[in-house]
């Protein structure tokens, strides 16, 4: 039977969408959740090691954000805002496919421009809305050279900011995991379930023996894109590309290892994302590293293949991540539908803050 979107809704209070990071990153609040025995125990992130240990492998996506957000004038003095999404070399250097407002000021052909920093050329559109943008910049610069000095950080439309170049510092430094890759600027949404990890909890969590995998997933605006059918099967999935190395590879699979097996912790949705397509392609690790799109749909009553444990925000209602989540609460079962909305109702019961910015989940 059919699983009605409406399964995944619930109300928020607004002033509980955390428009602002924790004052420190593991200082924001952990829910823990023991499947075995559905129980429930609140505690902060920075009390992590006590749950996790030796033989343990954090999945995380590595994947750098870029501050994609550009604004531009139209040579009759319009404003704009382009968004870089990602790049198409197919069409050469400085190619990339963006979002583009006003967009239907933006035919095919238009340009604009930011005083001497960078112009810009639309070459085409997509059925999407998305525009194919030629870019002109300084010499020796890129537009990815450019959106780092320039670019405000492309945050999720519920954070509002009065002023984003004032507070365009925190931004640049607080959405963006510790571990991002800069070389892998890849990503127009962070990884958000890393946020909260700081270099000393990795510290703590390494002289436990806990290990960590690296994932690189690009992660994309389909990720705030709420399910729009009336049915949750009826949803047309978003798809992002990922990599995943030989290292993490080999880590999938505790056979493949000599140390004693641990359990398979996924930071994030984005890892899951990865790590479940990976396995539903390949039955052992490869000899080189694996690039391929992320299609996948994972919804109730999915069972998993590789993740025995996650870590995850608390996301937005009728979202493919709430999907996800509910799936991973009862393997094989759709009974995890409930239990999330109880979980979320009294994470909203006790203040938790919601979203990018807010707390975080352990799912073990």
């Amino acid at each position: 039977m059919p699983l009605s979107t409406d399964l995944f809704d619930y109300t928020l209070p607004a002033h509980l969408v955390a428009q602002t990071p924790a004052a420190r990153r593991d200082a924001s609040r952990l829910m823990v959740i023991n499947r075995a025995d559905r129980t429930v125990a609140h505690h902060t992130f920075a009390d992590l090691p006590q749950f996790l240990h030796a033989g343990d492998t954090l999945f995380r996506n590595n994947a750098a954000v870029l501050p994609a957000r550009l604004h531009a004038r139209r040579p009759t003095g319009g404003v704009i805002e382009c968004l870089l999404l990602r790049p198409d070399t197919t069409h050469g250097d400085n190619v990339w496919w963006c979002l583009v407002r006003p967009g239907k000021k933006l035919p095919v052909g238009a340009t604009f421009a930011q005083d001497e920093d960078f112009s810009g050329t639309i070459l085409a559109k997509d059925p999407e809305g998305a525009a194919l943008i030629r870019f002109n910049t300084p010499a020796g610069q890129s537009i990815v050279d450019v959106a780092n000095r320039l670019g405000d950080v492309p945050l999720p439309p519920y954070i509002e900011r009065a002023n984003p170049t004032a507070e365009r510092p925190r931004d640049i430094e607080r959405y963006q995991t510790v571990y991002a890759d800069r070389a892998r600027q890849v990503a127009v949404a962070a990884p958000t379930a890393g946020l909260h990890f700081t270099p000393e909890l990795f510290a703590t969590l390494a002289a436990q023996g806990v290990s960590t995998a690296e994932i690189t997933l690009h992660v994309g605006l389909g990720t705030f894109k709420p399910i729009d059918a009336a049915t949750v099967e009826e949803h047309a999935i978003h798809r992002e590309l990922y990599e995943l190395p030989v290292a993490t590879q080999q880590a999938l699979f505790p056979a493949s290892r000599a140390e004693p097996a641990g359990r398979r912790i996924a930071v994030g949705t984005t890892s899951v994302r990865s790590i479940e397509d990976f396995l539903s392609r390949h039955a052992a690790p490869l000899d080189q590293p694996h690039f391929a799109e992320a299609g996948i749909y994972i919804y109730p009553p999915r069972t998993f293949a590789g993740v025995d444990a996650l870590i995850t925000n608390f996301h937005q209602p009728r979202s493919t991540l709430l999907c996800l989540v509910s799936a991973f609460l009862t393997p094989g079962s759709t009974d995890g539908i409930a239990w999330l909305k109880e979980l979320y109702a009294e994470a909203i019961a006790r203040e938790y803050r919601f979203f990018s910015y807010g707390d975080a989940m352990l799912i073990l």
